[in-house]
């Protein structure tokens, strides 16, 4: 098998939750999702609506920006969304996937992005809620990705809710989990890891029946991520480590 980083296996596992026909965002300060939203575009066979929160509408940028708020972004895009445009779509329930960021998860999918520690005495304070308060409710599936797999980020008990409701997926570097029944269950985890390593890694119990290695990135995946990160400048930036 071809060598899987981090840094692919969670741009790759993310790419793997867009359907055809759907329509998909990606958010700020997102730069893994933004990846995995133009990896599925170019290898995958099938069509789908790309919106990002630059404002673009399936857009055709001239370049990979390094920040997913860049204005290229939108270039070529069949339209352009605004902020209130993205919020409608998720309150009109036609919202099919989006992806969302988070400090912490718990074992029932909640996520939280306002404070580390106490909420009067925090000893980080985060960056807030922002829209993923108003789309993780009510967009169809939400997704969202921890670049550490530990149980600092994957917790038994948030320090503070931000958000609940509409979690569909995790993915890590070592694991990728989904909902199913109100709880996270895994899915799969790295063929370099092991089911003892996620449980170790992982703050929360969950289920693993009938989970298995991932399977390894298709020649397609690999080659398009390959050509969008050419010069390996995202892998780099995020820094991304197994163990």
């Amino acid at each position: 098998m071809r060598e899987w980083s981090g840094f692919s296996y969670i741009v790759t596992n993310l790419a793997r939750f867009v359907r055809p026909r759907e329509i998909t965002f990606s958010g700020v300060n997102s730069a893994l999702p933004m990846l995995a939203c133009l990896v599925a575009k170019q290898a995958y066979d099938f069509d789908y609506t790309y919106i990002n929160v630059a404002g673009g509408v399936d857009p055709r940028p001239s370049k990979v920006p390094i920040s997913s708020s860049d204005p290229v972004l939108a270039e070529g895009s069949r339209s352009i969304f605004s902020n209130e445009d993205f919020y409608d779509l998720c309150t009109r329930g036609q919202m099919d996937l989006c992806y969302l960021g988070a400090a912490q998860v718990d074992g029932l999918g909640r996520t939280n992005v306002s404070v580390i520690g106490d909420w009067h005495a925090p000893k980080v304070r985060l960056p807030g809620g922002g829209g993923g308060a108003v789309m993780l409710p009510t967009a169809r599936r939400a997704v969202t990705w921890r670049t550490e797999h530990s149980i600092r980020t994957l917790v038994e008990t948030l320090d503070f809710i931000t958000a609940s409701g509409g979690m569909h997926g995790v993915v890590t570097p070592i694991a990728v989990f989904m909902k199913r029944e109100g709880r996270l269950v895994l899915s799969s985890w790295h063929p370099a890891a092991s089911l003892d390593e996620v449980r170790a890694r992982t703050g929360f119990a969950f289920e693993a029946d009938g989970a298995e290695p991932t399977a390894p990135p298709t020649d397609a995946e690999a080659a398009v991520l390959s050509k969008l990160d050419a010069d390996g400048d995202f892998e780099r930036n995020a820094a991304i480590k197994l163990r």
